[in-house]
């Protein structure tokens, strides 16, 4: 579904895969790990929107083609469907898996209770169990760390969180009291970022001292905090320039 800030419900998406299957020409295939996801609303069709057995087999064809390889590694359920049995849904996943157009797959945005019963319906049916999970997670939006990861702990799911840098906020850009910079999340796309109230950047100062405690940047420790809670195994990091590469590849040597 990803195509840039000016998406609408319903448009057909596909931008970043093209992207990424551009990039990926000529290369070996088996160094590179590709995830991709369905779920979202990407047309007017009923297999554009959801996670049902046409859907799956469906828009996994049609992202393999515009990534132009054979298979995905990770194909993750964008959200929770509740219209679809898990047994409908798994059951797809399962002949993906055994056609070998699908490695594995993972789930997103779901509560720690729809992945309990998604993990149950599995073991009931004997079919494939997920084998990552990929929530919101950040210093400023820590819900996953209450019942979600200690689940995936438990289960042995790994955690791959987004939202790390909750829309910049995290990276020391945004101040008390300044316009906010040109280029950002904020200027760009302002519904997307939380209040800048006074009670955030009181936060957000707290979370700079701390990181100052530690000699990081408000970004480094942004990205340390989340790896180092339980179950998560790496972060996706939104960047735009290579001076955050840069800083994100600081922030995991000591």
């Amino acid at each position: 579904m990803y195509e840039g800030y000016d998406r609408t419900p319903g448009s057909a998406g596909g931008a970043a895969e093209r992207i990424i299957g551009k990039a990926i020409a000529g290369m070996d295939r088996s160094r590179i790990r590709i995830a991709t996801k369905l779920g979202m609303k990407v047309g007017t069709e009923p297999v554009d929107a959801g996670t049902s057995a046409a859907a799956i087999h469906t828009q996994l064809s049609r992202s393999l083609e515009r990534l132009d390889t054979g298979y995905v590694d990770i194909y993750y359920l964008h959200c929770f469907d509740g219209s679809v049995p898990f047994e409908e849904m798994l059951t797809a996943l399962a002949e993906e898996q055994e056609a070998g157009r699908i490695l594995h797959y993972g789930v997103s945005n779901y509560s720690a209770g729809q992945l309990s019963a998604l993990l149950a319906a599995a073991d009931r049916t004997g079919l494939p169990r997920p084998v990552v999970c990929q929530p919101p997670l950040s210093l400023l939006k820590q819900d996953a760390c209450v019942d979600l990861l200690p689940l995936c702990q438990r289960e042995g799911i790994a955690v791959i969180p987004y939202q790390i840098y909750q829309g910049g906020l995290l990276t020391g850009k945004y101040r008390r009291g300044e316009d906010v910079p040109a280029g950002s999340r904020g200027a760009e796309m302002p519904s997307w970022l939380m209040a800048r109230d006074d009670a955030l950047f009181d936060r957000l100062e707290a979370v700079e001292a701390a990181a100052a405690e530690r000699g990081l940047t408000m970004a480094q420790y942004a990205l340390r905090w989340v790896l180092e809670q339980p179950a998560v195994v790496s972060a996706i990091v939104g960047v735009k320039s290579q001076k955050q590469i840069d800083s994100a590849l600081a922030a995991l040597t000591d």
